[in-house]
């Protein structure tokens, strides 16, 4: 039995969210649609959300920090696809890093550099000269929930309002 989620603007909670998803959301044109929702932060991950909320696979998406290096650099990038999908990390991602090989960055260093708890991190409120690449799926999507920084908490937003967040890029095929 799944259950319903109490939505709120999350402009007008920012208990609900990470500092960086917070000041994300207030420099956002269209901010104003996102909403929040707590949840049982056990139930962050994308599987234990569906089972328990009114929160379905084709509507979820996953961000993910990716890694690579090129002379001595490294490079860092987000990759959100819909949650029945996977980042295809080693081609398209690591072409738009201009890397040889890309991998998930490390948890620690993810979590360090993002400012967001793990399994909370989404594209809002990341930092600015990261390329954020966004599937077309999830940009086509009607609504797509996605982490708020932090895993008591979700947001959900149209997947449209994603492209307006700096450096980002709709990428076909992105999500296998």
């Amino acid at each position: 039995m799944t259950h319903a989620l109490r939505w709120l603007p999350a402009h007008e909670h920012p208990e609900l969210l990470g500092p960086p998803v917070a000041a994300g959301i207030a420099a956002m044109a269209g901010g104003e649609q996102i909403v929040v929702a707590e949840i049982d932060p056990e139930l962050a991950d994308t599987e234990a959300l569906c089972a328990r909320y009114d929160v379905t696979l084709a509507e979820s998406g996953n961000c993910v920090v990716v890694a690579g290096r090129r002379a001595g650099d490294q490079r860092f990038a987000a990759c959100v696809v819909l949650a029945a999908t996977r980042a295809d990390v080693n081609g398209i991602a690591r072409r738009r890093l201009g890397v040889r090989k890309a991998s998930f960055a490390p948890q620690d260093a993810a979590v360090e550099l993002t400012g967001m708890a793990y399994g909370g991190i989404t594209p809002v409120g990341l930092p600015a000269a990261w390329p954020v690449l966004i599937d077309a799926a999830v940009a086509a999507a009607p609504r797509v929930v996605i982490g708020s920084g932090v895993r008591h908490s979700k947001l959900a937003l149209p997947g449209e309002l994603l492209t307006v967040i700096p450096a980002a890029e709709v990428v076909q095929g992105l999500g296998r």
